[in-house]
């Protein structure tokens, strides 16, 4: 089998890749950056960016599946950015897949396009999305999701996984800024520290994109639908995030700040941010604030059902890794 994963030298796209070789399988990796880590495992690797219609059928010429993970994240940046990488680009992933003739995709997308700034408890994959969004990056994961969904044909069966909180070793993003903030006290606990996240470890992410190809075609339980893919329990967030610290001999995180007064100090930066074109991503925004105080744990047994999907990597295991990772580097 051959398979072409967009974004394969990111975070989760590497964990694909990996995967995916240690199968014995033939990969190309499409991306903008030279990533010679990928190289090393026996990766194909092409630079090039999703606007680039031409790059992507090419590369797409003989796969089995597409794995779409490229995306522009974030909590900042303009809607013309966000646009053109998670909108536009899904676009052109799906005219390429066709054009090449490509029978399967897998969607990475973002359990955020749900997120309306309540609390989310054990929520089943029949969750709506939101209809107001407090930043463009689920905005547009939301539409991308839906050209994906509603892509889905007798030609490119499709579907789309939704990992929430990835972390594991080499994350360059979540826990390696929590440690930086916690480090210069400049991290408060948002709410009343006492919501319950789902989190998932970046192995079980990829081990989930694999499994859900494997048997997607047309007809498929998982065909045109959207599953919530992560640990199987979920984690009092703030408590978790002290425990990593404590052992990676940082300072935990006593200080605390209200919602709303998170939610107004967020809404301040971002007004001083846009007015003043201010460089880098304001230190909090509603969005933050809502995502860091509420709940937001979901049900895997959707995913279960449908495509077999359990992760391989408990908790525990999960855990005593990425620490060994960040200890070690």
């Amino acid at each position: 089998m051959k398979a072409l994963v967009t974004g394969g030298g990111g975070f989760l796209g590497t964990a694909i890749c990996r995967a995916l070789k240690a199968r014995g399988l033939e990969v190309t990796s499409i991306a903008r950056g030279d990533y010679p880590h990928l190289r090393e495992l026996g990766v194909e690797t092409r630079r090039a960016d999703l606007k680039d219609l031409r790059a992507l059928t090419s590369s797409a010429e003989g796969a089995d599946v597409i794995f779409h993970v490229a995306a522009k994240a974030g909590i900042w940046g303009s809607l013309a950015d966000y646009t053109a990488a998670n909108v536009v680009g899904t676009q052109h992933v799906l005219q390429a897949a066709r054009s090449a003739g490509v029978p399967r995709l897998v969607y990475t997308s973002s359990p955020s396009i749900c997120f309306d700034g309540r609390d989310h408890i054990n929520a089943g994959a029949d969750l709506p999305l939101a209809t107001n969004f407090l930043a463009h990056y689920p905005r547009t994961k939301a539409l991308a999701e839906k050209l994906v969904l509603d892509g889905n044909s007798a030609e490119l069966a499709t579907t789309a996984l939704r990992p929430h909180l990835i972390f594991g070793p080499g994350d360059p993003h979540i826990l390696p800024r929590l440690v930086d903030r916690a480090q210069r006290g400049r991290l408060r606990i948002v709410g009343t520290g006492k919501n319950e996240v789902t989190l998932c470890f970046v192995d079980n992410a990829a081990g989930a994109h694999l499994q859900a190809a494997e048997s997607l075609e047309p007809g498929a339980a998982h065909a045109g639908r959207a599953f919530f893919i992560g640990q199987e329990e979920p984690v009092q967030l703030w408590n978790w995030i002290n425990n990593l610290l404590v052992r990676l001999g940082a300072p935990p995180v006593t200080r605390q700040i209200s919602f709303r007064a998170a939610y107004r100090l967020g809404g301040f930066c971002e007004v001083l941010w846009s007015t003043l074109r201010l460089a880098g991503e304001p230190p909090m925004t509603r969005f933050v604030a809502a995502q860091l105080s509420s709940s937001h744990s979901y049900d895997m047994s959707p995913a279960r059902r449908a495509f077999g999907y359990r992760p391989r990597v408990s908790s525990a295991e999960a855990l005593e890794r990425t620490l060994a990772a960040m200890k070690k580097n």
